[in-house]
């Protein structure tokens, strides 16, 4: 089951430089799942590392917030078409948990898989230098869990659904799978700035 606001193309009333084509700027933080948001407590949580079926690296709480901390403002953008300015985050660069791995680019593309069974793809290079981090906190606060928490992924240049709730690990894949919206016909790359919504986008 779908939550509502899983829709299609909206037009937008805000147009800045800051705003993507199709979007429109909100002031709240619209709650969507594809399901209900699964109940994982933070001693019981672990992100897990592999490539292909073989697992290569696992961390628990404790370890995986020695890792060392960033934090990140970003502008988010929905493919529901709403986008929000100035997010402030905090967690682990996706770098810093390849460093702590021991690991450089195994393969060119990786799925993040999730608590509740949700997954998704990008290559490699859109979470690398960077751009993208292991999120804990966001607005100074441990990160709700209907916004994700104990810990989501966070990869603010791709529209939202990239950045995937309950994250528990990354797989490092040969080729470019899709994952739990790109095989329902959502775009299998999702840049907000070329309205890549649907997989013809």
């Amino acid at each position: 089951m779908v939550t509502r606001g899983f829709t299609g193309k909206q037009p937008g009333q805000d147009r800045s430089d800051r705003v993507p084509p199709g979007q429109h700027l909100v002031d709240d933080f619209p709650v969507l799942a594809t399901g209900p948001a699964p109940r994982v407590e933070p001693e019981e949580w672990k992100f897990i590392l592999k490539i292909g079926p073989r697992p290569v690296k696992k961390w628990g709480w404790s370890d995986f917030n020695a890792l060392p901390q960033t934090r990140m403002t970003r502008d988010i953008h929905c493919v529901t078409s709403w986008s929000k300015l100035n997010t402030a985050w905090e967690g682990v660069l996706v770098d810093d948990i390849l460093a702590d791995a021991g690991l450089g680019a195994p393969t060119e593309f990786v799925l993040a898989h999730c608590y509740d069974g949700y997954s998704t793809n990008m290559p490699l290079a859109d979470l690398a230098g960077g751009r993208a981090m292991v999120a804990l906190k966001y607005d100074g606060r441990s990160l709700p869990r209907e916004h994700g928490g104990p810990a989501r992924l966070l990869v603010p240049h791709l529209y939202f659904w990239k950045s995937a709730k309950w994250v528990n690990g990354l797989q490092f894949t040969a080729r470019d799978e899709r994952g739990f919206w790109e095989l329902r016909g959502y775009h299998i790359y999702g840049d907000p700035w070329r309205e890549q919504r649907y997989t013809n986008d």
